[in-house]
């Protein structure tokens, strides 16, 4: 009897042990086919380095430096430092004591973007240089003329004039780069020749201290020299020109920073045409919405940009006002200031394109017409710092004050200067946290105009009864407006 309950129960355990084998050889692929795919490094860096080494470049620039005159340190003939003194200065005055101008060598890298010599490079690269000399894979040198720089991108264009079709790369979309992606460096560090490093992409979208940046941050090493370089993708694609490095002691930490392809692309391609940038420019002055100004504001959520200032321009001409959150730009959701920036700046000159924003809990949709950010730098109204101010009242751990015409005058204000002058503020106050201080003038609260602490009180009675739990101040330091969200509790 047992030994026919085991004969009946092997056909009946056969097809199951058929099935697990199965499911197990299935797991044991997939397995194997993500270890490859998470490990996705070729097994060389050869191939891809002989197909795109002719298109990159080592940049030698020659500067003249005015050479330090007047007298040096007076030394005792037959003093042990003589020596020491004489070196010293022989370094920092190689021009010897007649002061003649020395020249002045650096190094870099670049790449030729196309057949008939355009080469890309970083601005910090040839910056004042009066010679630049390109020195290509093969060993031939040649001369370089600068075509135009960006220096808020850091990118700079220079064209040579070669009697041969030069082997050249082409850019690729950075944005498709994900964080662990292999990326490839090609350059001439500390001036040693050419030299390639890979490594992966260790953040993506990094802002440094430029309006325009985007950073693809890589642990691939880049050391000096190779600023101007190119960052490539496996495909052999320029992602990045490498610009910068975090490093305590000068040298390559895996902490470098390649401005995105992106936004190379667009600013090479204008000044290929123009021998400059050509930016789009909204004239408006700009912060981040946080959560309690949102909440202030009655929106549903912090995102888009709150307008603190509208100075003459192309948003003033369009309607646009003070205390607006704009939204929308061109079809395009804004995100953040930052966001604004990046895509205003990429917009064509003169278009006219349609900016949603969100005023006095609505939105509405404005047609503004572009102008040039390059010719509006400095655009802006300026207003004196403010101090003290009679009839004062205490709100919201502030002490405010009316302007008066003797205060403008005292203060310096403009005529039309309006609003309330904060003359102290209570340090244990939230007001005090949020960098409110003496001397700032807070001309609007709630997205009204206030000229007394009554019209203050007032706003802050309607912001209570509707239910708010913080009141939206516009304030003004040194003619900076910045909006400040202050609790009601």
């Amino acid at each position: 009897m047992i030994s026919r309950t085991k004969t009946l129960a092997r056909p009946a355990t056969d097809p199951l042990r058929a099935v697990w084998m199965l499911i197990l050889g299935a797991a044991l692929f997939l397995a194997q086919t993500l270890a490859v795919e998470a490990r996705a490094a070729p097994e060389s860096f050869a191939d891809l380095a002989d197909k795109i080494s002719p298109s990159v470049v080592n940049i030698t620039t020659s500067t003249t430096v005015a050479s330090r005159s007047g007298p040096g340190p007076i030394v005792p003939e037959g003093s042990p430092f003589e020596d020491f003194f004489r070196e010293f200065n022989d370094r920092m005055n190689p021009g010897g004591p007649n002061g003649r101008p020395r020249r002045s060598q650096a190094l870099g890298s670049g790449f030729v973007i196309s057949e008939d010599g355009f080469i890309v490079t970083n601005n910090h690269v040839i910056d004042g240089a009066d010679e630049i000399q390109i020195e290509f894979f093969s060993g031939k040198e040649l001369p370089a003329t600068l075509v135009g720089t960006d220096p808020n991108t850091d990118i700079a264009l220079l064209k040579v004039e070669a009697d041969v079709a030069l082997p050249f790369v082409t850019f690729g979309d950075s944005d498709v780069m994900r964080t662990g992606d292999w990326v490839m460096a090609m350059g001439n560090p500390l001036g040693q020749g050419f030299s390639v490093s890979a490594g992966i992409v260790s953040a993506r979208n990094r802002a440094l201290s430029g309006t325009y940046d985007d950073y693809i941050q890589t642990d691939a090493a880049i050391n000096r020299g190779n600023s101007g370089g190119p960052l490539f993708n496996m495909s052999g694609e320029v992602i990045g020109v490498n610009t910068a490095i975090l490093s305590p002691n000068g040298g390559s930490i895996g902490i470098g920073f390649a401005m995105s392809s992106n936004v190379v692309g667009k600013v090479v391609a204008q000044l290929k045409q123009f021998g400059e940038t050509r930016r789009g420019w909204l004239g408006v002055r700009i912060q981040d919405v946080s959560e309690d100004i949102a909440e202030s504001m009655g929106l549903t959520s912090a995102g888009g940009a709150l307008v603190t200032d509208v100075p003459e321009g192309p948003a003033k001409e369009a309607g646009m006002m003070a205390g607006d959150v704009i939204m929308s730009f061109d079809g395009v959701d804004v995100a953040d200031t930052r966001a604004l920036v990046r895509t205003v700046g990429n917009t064509a000159v003169g278009k006219t394109v349609r900016v949603v924003v969100y005023r006095d809990g609505k939105t509405e949709t404005l047609r503004i017409t572009l102008g040039r950010r390059e010719s509006a730098n400095g655009a802006g109204d300026d207003t004196a710092p403010s101090q003290e101010a009679p009839d004062r009242q205490e709100m919201l751990g502030l002490t405010v004050s009316p302007i008066t015409d003797q205060l403008r005058g005292e203060l310096g204000l403009d005529d039309g200067a309006q609003g309330l002058v904060v003359t102290d503020v209570d340090g244990d106050s939230e007001a005090y946290e949020k960098n409110i201080r003496a001397g700032d003038v807070i001309t609007e609260a709630g997205q009204k105009q206030v000229t007394s602490p009554e019209d203050l009180q007032a706003r802050i009675d309607d912001a209570r009864d509707a239910g708010r739990k913080s009141l939206l101040l516009l304030v003004r330091r040194e003619g900076e407006p910045r909006f400040v969200a202050l609790s009601l509790d």
